[in-house]
């Protein structure tokens, strides 16, 4: 990515994250240290910067808000919402979150929701090479009720859930984020 897209990216970073009314007092602290870290590192949206970047992801719900859209991650080994670093054309963090979710779920359709709904600080394993730690940014999308989803080379098997029924072992961060992307879209 050239420098003048990093930099354009990271100033939409700092803009959506600042304007950002986080929904309790973890998600502000998250908020505040995702500003903290843009500030130090003016190549924190590059996967090719430090081994803490930020990421973008995208948690799908089905339109009656009761099935969510997962993807079952080859590296984590876990069923996740869709994601990953920001590219060379990512015009803000809304946008890269949303071009990983149609890559990864091979929705044309979905309707992502422009508001950041959480903040995720994760550390990852060995298997996720130079990449130590993710500061995720996760929007909510709507996929439409005749929308067919596909398994992209990214993913190991993408399937429904029912929110009240996650598969076992998923992220215990996945009940929130499910709860807030519900809130948000109001479904």
């Amino acid at each position: 990515m050239t420098a003048a897209a990093y930099r354009s990216l990271r100033e939409d970073a700092v803009a959506r994250l600042t304007e950002w009314p986080a929904p309790n007092e973890d998600q502000e602290r998250l908020r505040r240290e995702y500003l903290h870290h843009l500030e130090q590192h003016p190549d924190a949206m590059a996967r090719s910067g430090p081994p803490a970047h930020l990421t973008g992801s995208v948690i799908v719900l089905d339109e009656s808000g009761e099935h969510v859209l997962l993807t079952h991650h080859p590296k984590a080994r876990l069923w996740l919402q869709f994601g990953g670093h920001f590219e060379e054309g990512d015009t803000s963090m809304l946008a890269g979150a949303a071009r990983e979710a149609l890559e990864e779920s091979g929705i044309a359709s979905l309707v992502v929701l422009p508001d950041i709904v959480d903040l995720s600080r994760h550390a990852l394993a060995a298997s996720f090479g130079r990449c130590r730690e993710h500061l995720d940014v996760r929007y909510a999308a709507i996929a439409p009720a005749d929308a067919g989803h596909t398994v992209s080379e990214e993913s190991l098997d993408v399937r429904w859930w029912p929110v009240g029924g996650l598969p076992d072992g998923a992220p215990a961060d996945l009940v929130p984020l499910i709860a807030e992307a519900r809130r948000v879209s109001r479904r």
